[in-house]
Formats: structure tokens, C-alpha cells, sequence
């Protein structure tokens, strides 16, 4: 990993900020030690984003998450209150998405997303940032969004969705650094809604970029355990797949 090249986009963010005293120190590389878990499960958020699911899939999909230990089932905001009383008096953790898929919501619209979908029950939160604000330069208000957002969840767990597909290596960096000074709690890849998905390369760009105090999420056509496993170590420590279920049966009999 060139360190030269992710400090002069640090650099560069530094120059437009400065108006706005936000400051981004000069990285070092990060020495990052993958933990591959027994049970792949728990790093995983089993995801269940189709838009076209019936209400009868929705249920059985989180009826059978109830068997696996998943870190949590990710849900569109609509089936929120579903998730958390099917969910209830497991360890799953109740995520949803906010600005999804596109992040070209208003900040208070996102903000509202939030709100209703905390009192509804949910326990994470994946947000989009503001593409557009992001490819034109506007670095503070994608991270005035991301803040904002983040001060609406509270102490919950907030994954802001770069969609790395859509962006260059130097933007991937950009949009990492902007979420971890907005004290997001991970950096994400994709919303597997844009034609594309993870790539170890961005991972490996994420985790530089944000140390260790930020977590990584990688999300977009994972499917196996062999790929869960390759992502982790490229510096990833949440999955998000809908294929959970399958994975977690995969590793469960790949250690028998």
C-alpha cells in the first residue's frame, strides 16, 4: 500500500476543509491482524434487501435467522417492527438501511429515516452517503450527513456506504477518511445496487484509510465461506451477504 499516495488524498482534504477546521493527520501504515472466527456467522449481517420479497419471504427468512448466530439480519426500514419482535430474545441484532440505495436523500430526510427506524426497533444502521456531494468536491456536507446522522442514532452502530463501485481508488480514500472523522463506527463497501460489489482491493484501501478504531464492511456479491474468509483478511470485519444462511452451513460442515 502506497502511503505517500493516501496521504497526499488526506492532503488534498486538509486544503478543502480548512475553511471548516477539520484536519486530517498524516497516516502510517496499519499493521491489521485478521480474526477468522469458528463460526463465520457472527461476522456476518445475513442480508434481505430484494425489493421484491413478499411479506411471507420477509418472515421466513427471520424465523430462520433465529437458528444462526449472525452479528445481525439487515431489513428495508418497512419490515423494522417485523424484525424485532421475531428477533426478540436472540443475539441478532436488527440493522437497517437509511438514503437506500442512492444516498441522495436530504440530510434531514435521513435523519427522520433514522428516528422512525429506532423507535421501531432497530439496533444498526447503514447509511448511503451523498454520492454526488462527494464526486463534486463537497466534502463537508457528505461529512455534515454522515455526522448528523450519527448524532440522530445515538449509541447505535452506524455503517456509512461509500459504494465503491462508483468511485475511484483516491474517492474510496476520500469517503473513508470523511466517515471516520464523522465517528462513523464502520466504513462499507456497496449496496450491491450499482453493479458491482466488494473487491479485496477496496477493502485493503478502507482499512488503511481508517485505521484500526473504524470497522470495515464488506457487502456485494459475497457468497462462500472461502470468500468470507478472503475478505477479513484483506481487512474487512463485517460481511454483509444474503447468502448467510448458506455460508453458515457451508462452515458449519467444513468443520465437521
Amino acid at each position: 500500500m502506497d502511503f505517500e499516495w493516501i496521504n497526499v488524498q488526506a492532503e488534498e482534504l486538509n486544503k478543502a476543509l480548512k475553511a471548516h477546521n477539520l484536519f486530517f493527520p498524516e497516516l502510517s501504515p496499519v499493521q491489521y491482524q485478521a480474526e477468522i472466527p469458528a463460526d463465520l456467522a457472527s461476522v456476518v449481517d445475513h442480508t434481505l434487501l430484494r425489493p421484491e420479497a413478499t411479506y411471507e419471504r420477509i418472515k421466513e427468512e427471520l424465523k430462520l435467522a433465529r437458528g444462526y448466530n449472525f452479528a445481525s439480519v439487515c431489513i428495508h426500514p418497512r419490515y423494522v417492527s417485523l424484525a424485532a419482535e421475531i428477533l426478540d430474545s436472540t443475539e441478532v441484532k436488527v440493522c437497517t438501511v437509511i438514503g437506500f440505495p442512492l444516498g441522495a436523500n436530504t440530510t434531514l430526510v435521513k435523519v427522520n429515516e433514522v428516528r422512525d427506524a429506532l423507535a421501531a426497533g432497530a439496533e444498526e444502521l447503514d447509511m448511503v452517503l451523498p454520492l454526488g456531494a462527494l464526486k463534486s468536491g463537497d466534502y463537508y456536507s457528505v461529512y455534515e450527513d454522515i455526522v448528523s446522522v450519527k448524532a440522530a442514532a445515538g449509541d447505535r452502530t452506524v455503517k456509512v456506504i461509500l459504494e465503491t463501485p462508483l468511485l475511484t481508488d483516491a474517492e474510496i480514500v476520500k469517503a473513508s477518511l470523511l466517515a471516520k472523522a464523522a465517528k462513523a463506527d464502520f466504513v462499507k463497501t456497496a449496496t450491491g445496487f450499482a453493479g458491482g460489489g466488494a473487491t479485496l482491493e477496496a477493502v485493503k484501501i478502507m482499512r488503511q484509510a481508517v485505521g484500526l478504531s473504524c470497522g470495515v464492511k464488506a457487502s456485494g456479491g459475497i457468497r462462500g465461506p472461502q470468500a468470507v474468509i478472503a475478505f477479513l483478511q484483506a481487512g474487512a470485519n463485517r460481511i454483509g451477504t444474503s447468502a448467510g444462511v448458506a455460508i453458515a452451513n457451508m462452515s458449519a460442515g467444513e468443520q465437521q
